[in-house]
């Protein structure tokens, strides 16, 4: 059963783009604390500086992600509106079944539709926009919330990275719980990612962990 602060959540964001969020917040506290351990193994580790910058970089780019998905939300319902003028403006019937088969192409679907069915679909949603009216597309709470969520999840990836460092006072053995702690987190990931989606759980799992390492380790090898 989904616990209801997660319910919640899937509320506000969609499951998949809360998990990329997660995903991403994991490869950039990860980035920074492997890369620490690689820069500092010859001249020291300082914890205070590898705190400071895990959190403030986390929360930068959460500010960063949210900020993109608000005018991401901004472009999509734009996009949408600019398509109901389309079709409203259409010189034939044929012309905007054509519009929309290209803005819903069914090939793409997850599922094998038939030619009649297909053209049942497009008959209907053009059905719908004719008799409907074109309203100004707005930024309603709910996107806002959206957004602060992204940021949210973005930014508290860093806590898990740097818990160690508060309770261990051997700085290497603190890094090394702080890298395993993220690590085991990538596969959680993965696995919840699964069990929205239907897939497969521990492969799921063990897929994003290699994954979230291996951009990590790109991440690293390009300076970043």
């Amino acid at each position: 059963m989904t616990s209801k602060p997660i319910g919640r959540l899937t509320n506000i964001i969609d499951p998949g783009d809360a998990l990329g969020e997660v995903l991403f917040g994991l490869i950039m506290a990860l980035t920074l604390t492997v890369g620490s351990r690689l820069v500092f193994e010859k001249e020291g580790l300082d914890v205070d500086d590898l705190i400071v910058a895990t959190i403030g970089c986390n929360v930068a780019w959460g500010i960063i992600d949210a900020v993109l998905f608000f005018l991401g939300t901004t472009f999509y319902k734009s996009r949408r509106l600019r398509l109901f003028r389309q079709i409203k403006t259409a010189r034939s019937e044929s012309a905007a079944l054509t519009v929309l088969a290209n803005e819903f192409p069914i090939a793409e679907a997850p599922f094998s539709a038939r030619g009649a069915d297909a053209d049942a679909l497009y008959r209907t949603l053009l059905t719908l926009a004719c008799r409907a009216d074109p309203v100004k597309a707005s930024l309603p709470k709910g996107d806002l919330f959206a957004a602060i969520a992204v940021f949210v999840l973005v930014s508290a990836t860093a806590i898990p990275a740097v818990i160690p460092f508060f309770f261990i006072d051997d700085a290497h053995l603190a890094l090394r719980t702080s890298n395993l702690f993220l690590i085991t987190l990538l596969f959680v990931t993965g696995y919840a990612w699964a069990r929205f989606s239907g897939g497969r759980p521990v492969y799921a799992g063990m897929t994003m962990t290699c994954l979230g390492l291996l951009l990590v380790a790109i991440a690293i090898a390009l300076g970043g």
